[in-house]
């Protein structure tokens, strides 16, 4: 079945197209929300309250642009909702170093490690991370996105950015002081 015509079945409420497209787009689906949860619990849940969505918009879909695209933008949307209705702290206007750059010139941090501490970064600054360094949007959308000025966006990714840094020099230490012949 060509995805044209499993997007039609899910459009007429078929519960098998349904279940084929959660198959077919779940576990990537699921790493965007993995992406902007706190934890792994509750990405599965947003991916599922993201899926829900999708079957009660689908209708909405107009075969215009990139199918997953649009499954991704429901997902994130469904995500930042969820945030959007409970209290931050905004920072506004704090000098912060923007050019807070985070060097990984060895193989002491793995992946799952920076994954990790990008997941244990507080909210604001989690998503807003996300948002700006891995999925590239600007400072203004992110601000519409999330109800904040583009100051408070910058703010709060120079700290998300200053929180890594000083987890990952820490980490390398700590690597360093167990086994010196790694520097």
């Amino acid at each position: 079945m060509d995805l044209k015509q499993l997007i039609n079945d899910c459009k007429n409420k078929d519960r098998k197209a349904q279940e084929q497209l959660y198959q077919l787009y779940s576990k990537k689906l699921f790493a965007v929300c993995l992406k902007y949860s706190r934890n792994y619990g509750e990405a599965q849940d947003h991916l599922q309250d993201g899926f829900l969505i999708v079957f009660n918009k689908i209708e909405q879909f107009s075969f215009k642009g990139s199918f997953e695209g649009w499954l991704k933008r429901i997902m994130i949307n469904n995500v930042l909702q969820h945030y959007r209705s409970q209290p931050f702290l905004s920072l506004v206007d704090e000098n912060i170093e923007d050019d807070c750059n985070i060097e990984l010139d060895d193989d002491s941090i793995s992946i799952d490690y920076l994954l990790t501490i990008i997941q244990e970064l507080p909210d604001r600054y989690r998503l807003v991370f996300n948002l700006y360094v891995l999925d590239e949007f600007s400072h203004q959308e992110i601000a519409e996105m999330l109800s904040i000025n583009i100051g408070t966006s910058k703010s709060n990714l120079a700290r998300a950015r200053m929180i890594l840094k000083n987890k990952i020099e820490q980490k390398k230490t700590e690597v360093n002081t167990i086994f010196p012949s790694a520097k």
